[in-house]
């Protein structure tokens, strides 16, 4: 879409949902009709397409399917590149301001029945997730106002405190900055600088910026359309930091738009993405507020400066409070998932179409996806796609749970953290390398703007660093995982029957390196499994992935058990980053197995017995990319042979082919139509021109008047 034209008109439809593709050319004369071949249905089976559609919506079907629909008929408030930064900015508000205003505006979904709002934790974050595809600024400063500042409120505030201060921040009469990460402490939020003193004096809280990093930094809302900010600072009271908090803080006039006294702030200026954003910096100078506008539902300061929590631990207070903001993380990991899709839809029916290269005098030419360079680069994509889709279906699930209060436990929560924490930095790192991958594989054409690769991964570059960098999110994943394994090696360790299962296991463990893939295969598979088949049974595919994250989780389990009590700090920091990239990928790898278990527990929804047959392939495309990608640690550690890791990427080119004819139907099976992709190189005009040609080359020929090749008249 450009400034000029407006919303983008296709010229010729999109492939229909279901429709097949024509099979890989053959000799083909170049003069031959260029017209599909008859459908393989009577030989292949048929990707149902409206069935898988309706899986991948999830549990809230509704909610999703109504959000794409709507972004896909707004045209006007889909991106519009090109235009300056300050007009974007603007735009996005008008837009947002817009949204709230609508009769059972979607935006409010999460917050209190009683507030107006519909209590669907779940469906709010579904709804925000599908915002990606009109334009990711107006879905990331929604998510700034209503999943940040005014989420701080509903979930760290008391009831007092939401009905007070929560309608002014959903109806967006009070646009609001979320101030935690700081110049100097962005992931590090336990270490922050801004303190927040309380003076029984004058029962107020005196809120100061004591350094230049402890700038509240990269803030949406602060550089133009805040009023007021949820400021996460250190709370002192009679002479005792009892750790960040988050309080409620004016910071401009409503009226003149000025700061406040004692509030100061920058500009962030133009980015590298989601420039419809007012990114800012601010900081606080003797900001005096209230007693009540701490949110207090963790943590309470009585009029005499007399500090009480419902929880003891500082640590675990922190902790609670942070995971009360886990949604956040959940919604990156869906919208990382939405971004993937778009591109790769995109990708995969311009190069279902377009040809290039002939393989001889008289032939057409190859479309793209008849190459097994192009096929490698994309299929393997989509299947992971759909792995990770699957498994935030139950990410989504699991937040649900704790957020409507129907599976709320520390148990629930801790394993949300954990899970939103994995999925989100895993799913980020991989939609931005597919929107990279899809734009290169689309040649120049993927470089326009009008195709949006550029401008998607542009926007959805800072994914990678929102809400936790992805390191420091794995690392928090990693410790529990990691905790959890050495728990239990304790716990095994306590009795004799457990030491000596403990040393059954490891003798075992050391069992298996040596044994070679094979025979691992013919123990778990399926008897009438013929080699390299074994590579497709489910078990086997499984025990791999399983083994992996073991063998990563018993390392680093044991490569940091000599610093748990240690008080020599600098060689405990020592002996933890000896371990540290181990004990990261081990979080990584533990995403990887999850997905494939989603993925795989998905298969048992589908009724369609072929649309399973070909969704199990898809599956184990995903899977065995996922061994391929660390045949290293597989060959090192003697879990393959070198035939058997050769093997597995044999079987994966294998399975691509078989992948061919159902590629576009795959990629509309992800529910996103031509009003949705807005690249006019998905919109069929490709398949337009490529008639084009191949019709004036066949009237050439048959008029007599086309040239002689040069090659032609040397043979003669």
């Amino acid at each position: 879409m450009t400034t000029t034209s407006g919303p983008m008109e296709t010229t010729a439809a999109a492939p229909a949902a279901g429709t097949p593709l024509p099979e890989a050319p053959d000799a083909t004369p170049r003069s031959a009709p260029a017209e599909p071949r008859p459908s393989s249905s009577a030989r292949r089976p048929r990707l149902d397409v409206a069935e898988l559609d309706r899986l991948l919506l999830g549990r809230w079907k509704e909610e999703r399917a109504n959000a794409r629909r709507l972004v896909g008929e707004r045209s006007e408030i889909w991106k519009i590149d090109g235009i300056g930064f300050e007009e974007h900015r603007e735009r996005t508000l008008a837009i947002m301001k817009a949204m709230c205003a609508e009769e059972g505006s979607q935006v409010l979904r999460a917050f209190p029945g009683r507030l107006g709002g519909g209590d669907n934790a779940g469906g709010n974050l579904v709804s925000f997730e599908e915002l990606f595809v009109a334009d990711p600024s107006l879905q990331i400063k929604a998510g700034v106002q209503w999943g940040l500042f005014a989420a701080a409120i509903l979930h760290l505030g008391t009831q007092e405190q939401q009905d007070r201060l929560l309608p002014g921040a959903m109806d967006l009469s009070v646009p609001g900055a979320f101030a935690m990460t700081e110049t100097g402490h962005g992931s590090d939020v336990a270490s922050v600088g801004t303190t927040a003193t309380y003076d029984p004096a004058t029962e107020e809280f005196v809120v100061d910026t004591p350094f230049r990093g402890a700038w509240k930094q990269y803030l949406g809302n602060a550089a133009r359309h805040g009023v007021a900010a949820t400021v996460f600072a250190q709370l002192v009271t009679n002479g005792v930091n009892h750790g960040v908090h988050c309080f409620y803080v004016p910071i401009r006039d409503p009226e003149t738009m000025e700061f406040l006294p004692g509030v100061g702030g920058e500009d962030d200026g133009h980015k590298g993405g989601l420039n419809g954003i007012d990114n800012g910096k601010l900081h606080f100078t003797g900001v005096r507020i209230p007693r009540r506008d701490l949110l207090a539902r963790y943590g309470q300061v009585a009029a005499d400066g007399t500090y009480t929590s419902s929880i003891d631990s500082p640590g675990r207070r922190f902790f609670t409070m942070l995971g009360a903001l886990v949604q956040g993380r959940v919604s990156l990991d869906g919208s990382a998932s939405v971004a993937a899709k778009i591109g790769l839809a995109i990708a995969t029916k311009y190069a279902a179409e377009r040809r290039q290269f002939t393989p001889g005098a008289g032939h057409e030419e190859v479309t793209l996806l008849d190459y097994a360079m192009h096929r490698k680069r994309l299929f393997p994509r989509i299947a992971e796609t759909y792995a990770i889709s699957f498994a935030h279906d139950e990410l989504l699930d699991l937040f649900h749970g704790v957020f409507s209060g129907e599976n709320d436990t520390p148990e629930s929560r801790e394993n949300l953290e954990t899970t939103a924490a994995a999925l989100k930095a895993t799913s980020t790192w991989f939609a931005m390398d597919t929107l990279q991958t899809c734009r290169q594989a689309c040649g120049g054409a993927g470089f326009l703007s009008e195709n949006r690769f550029t401008s998607m991964r542009s926007d959805l570059d800072v994914y990678t660093t929102f809400e936790g960098d992805n390191h420091v999110l794995l690392q928090l994943a990693a410790k529990r995982l990691v905790g959890d394994y050495g728990k239990n090696l304790a716990r095994a360790a306590r009795t004799p029957a457990g030491m000596a299962g403990l040393v059954g296991g490891q003798v075992k463990d050391a069992l298996l390196h040596k044994v070679p893939l094979r025979k691992l295969g013919q123990n778990l598979s399926d008897a009438g499994n013929r080699a390299p088949g074994h590579l497709l049974d489910a078990a086997t595919q499984r025990a791999l992935l399983q083994e992996r994250l073991d063998g990563l989780l018993h390392s680093v389990a044991t490569g940091m058990r000599p610093a748990v009590g240690l008080k020599d700090v600098a060689r405990a920091q020592e002996i933890f980053d000896d371990n540290q990239v181990e004990l990261i990928t081990s979080a990584a790898a533990w995403a990887e197995l999850v997905r494939w278990d989603a993925f795989t527990k998905a298969l048992t929804q589908l009724e369609d017995p072929a649309t399973r047959k070909i969704m199990t392939t898809v599956r184990d495309v995903y899977g065995l990319t996922v061994i391929e990608r660390h045949l290293d640690w597989y060959l090192a550690n003697n879990r393959l042979s070198a035939t058997r890791a050769k093997a597995v990427t044999t079987t994966i080119h294998h399975l691509l082919k078989k992948l061919r004819p159902h590629a576009v139907d795959l990629v509309d099976a992800f529910g996103y139509g031509p009003e949705h992709l807005r690249a006019p190189i998905a919109d069929g005009s490709e398949r337009e021109r490529q008639n084009e040609a191949i019709t004036y080359y066949q009237t050439l020929a048959a008029s007599g008047r086309a040239p002689r090749s040069e090659k032609s008249l040397r043979k003669a």
